[in-house]
């Protein structure tokens, strides 16, 4: 298939705009997205270009987003690039899983992945999250025994001692070195993603529009929720 030079421009300018920002937004960049929205050429580019760049490129709702694949760290992060930005100085893998269990454990207190809208809540306390994380943790490591846990590549038993191995500070230190710190920090690193907003006065987290259209668009799609649900130890039925 052939292009107009016009259209090649537009496609070009519309990618460009998106490895600037990751998104473009209706209300912002109006005629960006209305070239990228009423134009299935422009489409086809644009995504034709995000798949060279090891991206891909999806409208939800009034937004269109660059999302990196899994292994893109030029765009995205690499697993030594988010154990640096998550962990203490002194990381271990043990400590990275821990950090991504946290934010798997957070998304599920959010959102469920049924109905027409995964969302079932609206904010939740920083506290309730760190209880969250400790009690997913003890039943997994629980109920599920060394051999399965190797087997299934969950180990429970590893993140758990991990995140007995912080401390606890009830004067809420930013520490990595303690369970307020490695919590507060992995929120830090949300918030500056858009992903959440994160009030500290209040201890408050409260998920942003851009988390929601990707948990309802893309993430939590039925296969990827439960495959979260197996990773959080909880029956396919919902018990825990």
């Amino acid at each position: 298939m052939s292009y107009t030079i016009d259209i090649v421009r537009q496609s070009q300018e519309i990618f460009y705009y998106l490895l600037k920002k990751h998104e473009i937004r209706e209300d912002r960049e109006q005629a960006l997205f209305k070239m990228f929205a009423e134009n299935e050429e422009i489409q086809n580019l644009v995504r034709s270009q995000g798949s060279i760049a090891e991206s891909e490129i999806e409208r939800y709702g009034n937004v269109i987003y660059l999302i990196p694949k899994e292994d893109n760290h030029f765009l995205g992060y690499s697993k030594a690039q988010l154990k640096s930005i998550l962990c203490k100085s002194n990381g271990t893998d043990k400590d990275y899983y821990l950090a991504q269990f946290t934010i798997l454990v957070l998304l599920v207190e959010f959102y469920d992945g049924q109905g027409s809208s995964s969302k079932t809540r609206d904010f939740m306390r920083v506290g309730e999250l760190q209880n969250s994380v400790a009690v997913r943790l003890k039943e997994g490591a629980d109920k599920t025994d060394e051999e399965k846990q190797e087997k299934t590549g969950i180990a429970f038993s590893n993140m758990l001692e991990a995140y007995e191995a912080l401390r606890s500070d009830e004067k809420g230190s930013r520490a990595k070195t303690t369970k307020e710190g490695f919590i507060h920090n992995i929120l830090m690193f949300l918030q500056n993603q858009g992903l959440i907003e994160y009030v500290e006065k209040d201890e408050t987290i409260i998920p942003t529009k851009k988390l929601d259209n990707f948990m309802d668009w893309n993430i939590l799609n039925q296969n990827n929720y439960q495959r979260v649900l197996r990773v959080l130890g909880v029956n396919s039925d919902g018990d825990d």
